[in-house]
């Protein structure tokens, strides 16, 4: 399996987000299109950088009823995007009816993962205020668990957990992974986190990096970094 570096383009308009990536000549990273991006834009931008050549994590982490999830994806597989995701905490008939909708007439689809929990949960407000009993590995692995059963190709984890995910759900399972900092960085609101290079050691199959690489004075030179550390380019 291919691994790579995902930018997360966290910007608020299609003017930052452009001027950012046309800092990367002769680059075309893989990048990240959440939920700021993709509800100041729609989906033009979309269109828009994947004209340019890049590849596209859509990440929206859909949740809600199956049939809700089944008509959005539907629509969002006419985007031509490379990845997207939904929650796993939607249960597995809502992550089967997403699979179903993004399946194109022809068979073809984006990759689907799935959100177990997010990196700036720490497993103390797992409990105390989503009323989770279970540890937080426990929860991961069995959300990871379900999401193969219902067909989808990998989940969102901390890299932290990405070696679980693949004991439990097998080598070929993605392990997408924020909650990514240099050895030399602050851990800004992210809990759950390791460096590039223990990330790569740990079983992720990708990295999805943000102010790491949008916030560095030099976002080349810090994706770089980043590609360094984790591919061993």
């Amino acid at each position: 399996m291919a691994k790579d570096v995902i930018i997360a383009c966290d910007f608020s308009s299609k003017e930052q987000t452009l001027a950012f990536l046309d800092r990367f000549t002769g680059r075309k990273p893989f990048v990240k299109i959440g939920m700021e991006l993709f509800y100041a834009e729609g989906p033009e931008i979309v269109r828009e950088i994947k004209k340019r050549g890049h590849r596209i994590f859509l990440d929206l982490k859909l949740h809600d009823i199956p049939n809700t999830v089944r008509k959005a994806m539907s629509v969002l597989s006419r985007l031509d995007v490379d990845m997207t995701n939904v929650h796993a905490a939607g249960t597995v008939d809502m992550m089967r009816a997403a699979l179903e909708g993004l399946t194109r007439e022809d068979g073809t689809r984006p990759l689907l993962i799935a959100v177990t929990q997010l990196t700036s949960t720490s497993e103390e407000r797992m409990q105390r205020e989503l009323l989770i009993g279970a540890s937080i590995n426990d929860t991961i692995a069995k959300y990871a668990e379900n999401a193969k059963e219902a067909g989808l190709d990998g989940v969102v984890c901390s890299p932290l957990e990405a070696e679980l995910v693949k004991e439990r759900c097998g080598a070929e399972f993605m392990a997408v992974t924020p909650g990514i900092r240099f050895a030399d960085a602050a851990a800004d609101d992210q809990v759950r986190i390791t460096t590039p290079a223990r990330a790569r050691e740990i079983g992720s199959d990708y990295i999805v990096v943000g102010r790491p690489v949008t916030a560095a004075a030099d976002p080349v030179a810090a994706y770089e970094r980043c590609c360094k550390e984790f591919l061993n380019e």
